[in-house]
């Protein structure tokens, strides 16, 4: 099976433009990860820039799907530990952006990049510590009104 990137010899356009983009956003920030088996990543440490946390420095991965660039990289934050139940999956994956937002103000396969992923990656673990210390998480949610009928189940 190909992959979107190709191969360690014969790397595609898209890959060379998502290389060319996260350097030029964040330096040598984050390394490219290309394991023998399983997802090409991005790891990097980034500075959250918060007086009253104990650590700073945070350590993300941005991992590319095999469906890449029709699905969003994901976004993990390894290090230090954070769990949210508010846009967090159980698998610790953050969730960035609002899929019914459109390719306006959300993944947009044609263009937005790793780059894109890990800026909002960053957002959101400012708005984490925000939410951590208000109750509240900054920005706009989507409200669902406890009074909508849900769906019939399908048989």
């Amino acid at each position: 099976m190909s992959t979107w990137w190709g191969s360690r010899s014969n790397v595609t356009p898209r890959l060379r433009l998502e290389v060319e983009a996260m350097r030029a956003a964040f330096d040598d920030t984050f390394k490219l990860v290309v394991p023998q088996y399983g997802l090409l990543y991005w790891e990097g440490e980034v500075e959250i820039n918060l007086a009253t946390l104990d650590t700073r420095n945070h350590k993300l991965k941005i991992v590319y799907p095999n469906e890449y660039p029709n699905r969003p990289a994901e976004a993990y934050v390894l290090r230090p530990r954070i769990y949210s139940e508010k846009h967090q999956y159980e698998d610790g994956q953050l969730c960035l952006f609002n899929p019914k937002d459109g390719e306006q103000y959300g993944w947009n396969p044609s263009r937005s990049t790793a780059v894109t992923v890990a800026g909002w990656a960053i957002q959101w673990i400012y708005a984490y510590y925000t939410w951590r210390a208000t109750g509240e998480w900054p920005g706009i949610e989507e409200r669902v009104d406890p009074n909508t009928p849900l769906p019939p189940r399908r048989r």
